[in-house]
């Protein structure tokens, strides 16, 4: 199954208040593999920027002016996403603010588009109970570069969670890995059991060996497979 990795930006926190997305970004992965496919817009709101976002990722709205709008790249977005695992951090987030847009549209949902959502936030919370789970922490616990990171951008944060996301499931992978690869013991005594059978014929010295062998038994009373006189 295709992972499609995505982030957003907005302009504000609750869609319900109006806010939209200002960018966009999702990145394809394929078995466990950045590919060179990606999708990415900055996109005019059409409306102001909250302060405390536009400081979180320094997006004004004086370079949002040329922008398209949402609905100019919604078709493509859908097709980019279609059938594949969507994967976000917090993924109630983003999913809440691109059906808001989708809606908007008459467009499906986003679970109707895809074939599965997965929060890597989650996911985190429940490997990490207690902690900081956020991009950054899980960056820097698991050894991942972030110094490109000083403000939070769609494109980039899409790349990390990807790099996050394969080292939180590694363990999963390697697990996988055991249980496809065949136990080498169990495989030899397979081969071992199809091996040819080889038939010795005894010589004469061997013959009249068993014969006087048998001989002695039927004295004894214990050869019963012997019961000629």
């Amino acid at each position: 199954m295709r992972q499609i990795f995505l982030d957003t930006e907005t302009t504000g926190l609750y869609p319900a208040q109006g806010h939209r997305v200002i960018e966009v970004a999702a990145v394809e992965v394929v078995n466990r593999r950045l590919t060179k496919n990606h999708f990415h817009f900055y996109l005019n709101p059409d409306r102001e920027i909250d302060q405390g976002a536009q400081e979180v990722h320094g997006i004004s709205l004086e370079f949002l002016q040329d922008k398209p709008r949402f609905a100019d790249i919604a078709d493509d977005l859908i097709a980019f996403i279609a059938d594949a695992e969507l994967i976000a951090h917090n993924a109630p987030f983003d999913v809440g603010f691109l059906n808001s847009e989708f809606g908007m549209l008459g467009l499906k949902t986003v679970d109707q588009i895809t074939a599965k959502v997965t929060d890597t936030l989650k996911m985190a919370k429940e490997m990490r109970p207690g902690q900081r789970n956020n991009l950054d922490a899980l960056c820097k616990h698991f050894g991942i570069d972030n110094s490109r990171r000083t403000l939070h951008g769609a494109l980039l944060d899409a790349e990390l969670l990807a790099d996050v996301y394969m080292a939180m499931t590694r363990g999963q992978e390697s697990l996988m890995m055991a249980l496809d690869k065949p136990d080498q013991q169990h495989t030899e005594q397979v081969q071992l059991s199809h091996a040819p059978l080889i038939i010795k014929q005894a010589n004469a010295d061997e013959l009249a060996a068993h014969e006087e062998y048998l001989a002695g038994l039927k004295k004894s009373g214990n050869c019963l497979w012997n019961n000629q006189p």
